[in-house]
């Protein structure tokens, strides 16, 4: 039997289920301008990726990298969850995404 794939697409499970959380906490506390921080997370695990020996940890670092990658869309996306009230805001930053609403017109 082989276990790999199934190892493999856990791992996958796994990394998706921890940068959903992320970008929650990441846009909380910094905003968009945290898409950088997932930017560099996922280069360094594609660079990581191309040098790893271990075909296994290679892939998936690769899957690592682009949930990373993927996460910087989803750092803008929730903004504007934020913004329409379906995700908490944090107080800190109120007047901040009071001004987003009038600019989209987000009541």
């Amino acid at each position: 039997m082989n276990y790999e794939g199934i190892l493999l697409g856990a791992g996958a499970f796994l990394c998706i289920g921890l940068f959903h959380p992320m970008v929650i906490k990441a846009e909380y506390y910094w905003g968009v301008k945290s898409w950088w921080a997932f930017l560099i997370l996922g280069l360094l695990a594609a660079v990581g990726s191309l040098f790893v020996e271990n075909t296994y940890v290679s892939i998936f670092l690769g899957i690592f990298a682009f949930s990373a990658l993927w996460g910087i869309g989803e750092v803008f996306h929730q903004e504007k969850r934020v913004l329409k009230g379906w995700f908490p805001e944090n107080p800190k930053r109120h007047e901040y995404y009071e001004q987003k609403r009038k600019e989209s017109g987000i009541k």
